[in-house]
């Protein structure tokens, strides 16, 4: 047990010499419009984000409290991922076409629907929350980014500022989940195990309120059919090579991520827990899930810095190599406690860093008119691969072998991503607009991004 806790306060040394190197180097806008807007969009954000992690280290625990069988806790599970797979696919598009801020409230309810089924020991109404839980996970991925990024860019501020708001989100999402985790676990041991899922749907309601007092709408494009912005999805998907890279390799990624936090606990428990060794498991869980967190602030802060020394496109080469080789300790040399803990932790830095490069990079290249559309697809792979796990036995060495070989695919991917970027310009993001009217209609053709006229298209991507 030693190594965890002593771990996780020098991660936090090192988390706050990282934090006030960068906060002082740190893109800083003096512009109090800008400022304003950012805190808007992070405390909204926080609070999205803070609803699910206080339900989720819980969701099993329920579930077993109501004496549900292994084999319907995974079926329930399986129809999480399923949900957001299929239904938060459809669901989570309709931000194009009926608009981003209307999507978030959806989020809200959905995810609040959710929370109440939990008060029912009925393996039927729980599956419900699952469904409806997994179609609002889709809409939190991809709605508040896509309403982030337009209006960032319709509002006319510094490009380089939209790097920065990503890094404090993902920072903002560490210090949340950490919060997150000890409210819950104050009442889950004062009131049972659904009480953090009634906190975790007031807070739905706090933020629901916030978006309609604070937010403005937005949208993709509002005059397209849902056939039309999935056609146009899979058009720009064909015609672009670096949006179809982006998208491959943020499923990869993230279906070996959504993998790793299914196995951590079993890879990291000892075979013949003792009490002497930390309780029945054998591995304090809270001390370990705070430390998996401080390192994603960490890979936050190298984020900032590694944007100054190059561009995203070029180091996220190396996180991925990074992200691969530490995988391989588990994959490999599982019975060595300590060295896979350690894998873990470097693991973790690299998905601090990702979560802001990705954003980044979808704001660069995804087309504005079919975001959210674009960013749903994205998930079917993602989720995919995690069903997959789910439904198969496969030994944990297996498992972990097979997030190597996702993590080194996305590597391969970014490879080419960045080549590509070196070689071409960057796809056409139509200017945003808040008049629906005036985005191209249904009726207008998707141009090929090879085709558009190059004058016309600023370098970096973002107009």
């Amino acid at each position: 047990m030693a190594i965890f806790i002593s771990s996780f306060w020098v991660l936090v040394v090192i988390c706050c010499l990282l934090y006030f190197f960068t906060k002082s180097s740190n893109l800083k806008s003096e512009d109090g419009a800008f400022k304003k807007f950012q805190m808007v969009y992070l405390v909204v954000y926080a609070l999205a984000m803070a609803a699910d992690w206080l339900q989720g280290p819980y969701v099993y625990a329920l579930y077993d409290s109501y004496n549900m069988s292994k084999s319907e806790i995974e079926q329930l599970f399986v129809a999480g991922f399923g949900a957001s797979m299929v239904f938060g696919t459809i669901v989570g598009s309709f931000a194009d076409k009926y608009g981003r801020k209307t999507n978030c409230l959806l989020y809200g309810l959905l995810y609040g629907l959710s929370c109440l089924t939990k008060h029912f020991n009925n393996f039927w109404i729980l599956m419900l929350g699952r469904l409806l839980g997994g179609t609002a996970t889709s809409i939190l991925y991809s709605a508040f980014e896509s309403w982030l990024v337009y209006e960032h860019n319709s509002r006319g501020f510094d490009k380089e500022l939209l790097s920065s708001i990503f890094s404090n989100a993902t920072l903002s999402n560490s210090i949340v989940a950490i919060i997150a985790g000890l409210v819950a676990q104050k009442f889950a041991d004062h009131f049972g195990y659904v009480a953090p899922f009634d906190v975790s749907l007031t807070v739905l309601v706090i933020m629901c309120v916030m978006i309609v007092i604070l937010w403005s709408q937005n949208y993709g494009d509002a005059q397209a059919s849902m056939t039309d912005s999935y056609q146009s999805a899979v058009t720009y998907l064909k015609t672009d090579s670096k949006i179809l890279c982006l998208g491959l390799i943020q499923s990869l990624f993230e279906g070996a991520m959504y993998t790793f936090v299914l196995e951590w606990t079993p890879a990291l428990t000892p075979d013949k827990a003792t009490p002497a060794e930390g309780g029945e498991t054998g591995i304090p869980h809270g001390w370990i899930f705070a430390g998996f967190m401080v390192a994603i602030m960490i890979g936050s802060s190298l984020f900032t810095i590694l944007c100054k020394l190059g561009k995203v496109e070029s180091f996220m080469r190396s996180v991925l190599f990074v992200a691969a080789a530490s995988l391989c300790v588990p994959a490999f040399i599982p019975e060595n406690q300590s060295l896979v803990f350690i894998s873990f932790l470097v693991f973790e830095v690299c998905v601090g860093i990702f979560w802001p490069s990705m954003g980044t990079m979808r704001g660069k290249y995804v087309p504005e008119q079919v975001r959210s559309t674009i960013m749903n697809f994205f998930r079917i792979p993602l989720n995919f691969i995690v069903i997959l796990i789910l439904l198969q036995d496969f030994p944990r060495v297996v498992i972990f072998r097979c997030c190597v070989g996702f993590l080194c695919a996305s590597f391969v991917m970014q490879q080419i991503l960045y080549k590509l970027s070196q070689t071409t310009s960057t796809s056409a993001v139509p200017a945003p607009t808040k008049d629906p009217g005036s985005i191209p209609s249904k009726h207008q053709s998707v141009p090929s991004m090879t085709s558009v006229d190059k004058e016309k298209v600023p370098v970096d991507g973002v107009v």
